[in-house]
């Protein structure tokens, strides 16, 4: 399947869904979060803030527990500015505002240098079973991750099981290390 197909087909199933089974799904990835994801030696941990328009997984809820119980890691969020992300560290509610798409983003903070994160929540439509990963196709998230360190952890957070192969891609389609389903925490071999 190519991207384009993919990126059709999963954003269609996701705004199928039911209020009820989105809200069971989100529970289950917060589940999930929390059993498979060690946060005891991370610094910093950069989540996206969900397109609620779009359905994307709800990441507030995990956002709250980590601020709550882990206050050794700092979050931070992402910007768009022209063609790339910039990583802004989270502060609070204040410092958010909808942009043009109508996605929540700070309007002011501290940067986060891109060799401090961790680890990265990557939203997504569709992954295949070897990592990769279909977006919205702009290219944000592939720029931002070939930004950071080697050893960063790349989650990608899904409400379905992966595809098995995505045909088209190319040199700039960066692979993840992870993928957060309901279900479990699914690892791709490097």
């Amino acid at each position: 399947m190519t991207k384009a197909e993919a990126r059709k087909i999963y954003l269609v199933k996701r705004l199928a869904l039911t209020d009820a089974a989105y809200q069971q799904l989100n529970f289950q990835l917060y589940q999930q979060f929390f059993t498979h994801i060690d946060l005891s030696f991370i610094r910093c941990l950069h989540i996206f803030l969900p397109i609620e328009s779009k359905r994307e997984p709800d990441t507030w809820p995990i956002i709250d527990r980590i601020r709550r119980e882990f206050p050794h890691v700092r979050l931070s969020i992402p910007k768009v500015v022209g063609d790339h992300l910039e990583n802004i560290y989270f502060e609070g509610l204040h410092q958010l505002k909808k942009n043009k798409w109508g996605i929540l983003e700070p309007q002011q903070g501290v940067p986060t240098p891109a060799e401090k994160i961790d680890i990265v929540i990557v939203p997504l439509l569709a992954v295949d079973v070897q990592g990769h990963r279909v977006g919205y196709g702009k290219g944000f998230y592939d720029r931002f991750l070939a930004s950071c360190r080697a050893d960063c952890q790349r989650i990608g957070v899904s409400c379905e099981e992966p595809c098995e192969a995505l045909e088209d891609l190319n040199n700039n389609d960066i692979r993840l290390t992870h993928c957060l389903t309901p279900m479990d925490l699914l690892c791709f071999e490097s």
